[in-house]
């Protein structure tokens, strides 16, 4: 588990930080063809830095926030990289600011997941007990995800929920049951929380039984997602 951590948070480091400094760097070299006033652009890439600094050491463990840093991070520095060059009369980069935005919030986004699977993929007994909280997608639903904690599981239907409909937390304590099953992806399913655009796929899911309801989560990573609630469910 040790390496697996260190591998986990050398990705987690180029999210939080060597995004920032990539941009500080492009940032610099653009500003040194301009005037002196060009440099204060270099304040967006150093608070971007400064801010994954102290976020990197609160998140480090909550793998549901480097989604949302990363393709923060990640859309900011495609913008950032396009339209800055106008500071010094280069103004061409600007047609490709919206595909720089687009390319920059993947990047970012692809950059917390293979932090995430780094971390969970292949599931070993020891990862249930360290103090990760494990994030697993759920297929057809976008940004939808199941989030395993110390104590509780969370489905939830956005990254950053904004209302309690699009949440749904159980204690441990109240799971009853997880059993593995195969969707053919013409089933209608029933979500404990708000969801849009949801599509029906086929392919694994987890039935997961917990104060008297059942649910059907559509998640490739099915096996692993019922071994880490099984083992954090053990006393």
């Amino acid at each position: 588990m040790e390496s697996r951590h260190r591998r986990v948070q050398r990705i987690v480091a180029a999210t939080y930080i060597g995004i920032p400094v990539l941009l500080l760097v492009v940032v610099a070299v653009i500003a040194a063809g301009g005037s002196a006033a060009a440099w204060i652009g270099c304040v967006v890439p150093v608070l971007m830095l400064v801010a994954g600094l102290v976020l990197r050491r609160r998140h480090r463990y909550l793998p549901r926030w480097w989604t949302a840093v990363g393709g923060l991070f990640g859309g900011v520095a495609g913008l950032m990289v396009t339209l800055f060059p106008l500071a010094v009369g280069v103004w061409w980069p600007a047609i490709l600011a919206l595909p720089a935005l687009i390319v920059g919030v993947v990047g970012g986004l692809a950059l917390a997941r293979a932090a995430n699977r780094a971390l969970i993929v292949p599931f070993v007994p020891e990862l249930a007990s360290t103090p990760y909280e494990l994030v697993f997608r759920l297929r057809g639903i976008p940004l939808a995800a199941v989030l395993v904690g110390a104590d509780s599981v969370t489905i939830q239907s956005h990254p950053l929920p904004r209302s309690e409909h699009q949440l749904r937390t159980y204690p441990l304590s109240s799971v009853t049951g997880t059993y593995e099953f195969a969707l053919s992806g013409a089933e209608r399913l029933k979500f404990p929380i708000a969801v849009t655009h949801a599509v029906a796929t086929e392919g694994p899911a987890v039935i997961l039984q917990a104060n008297g309801e059942d649910w059907v989560l559509p998640t490739n990573q099915a096996s692993t997602l019922i071994d880490v609630l099984t083992v954090r469910r053990e006393p």
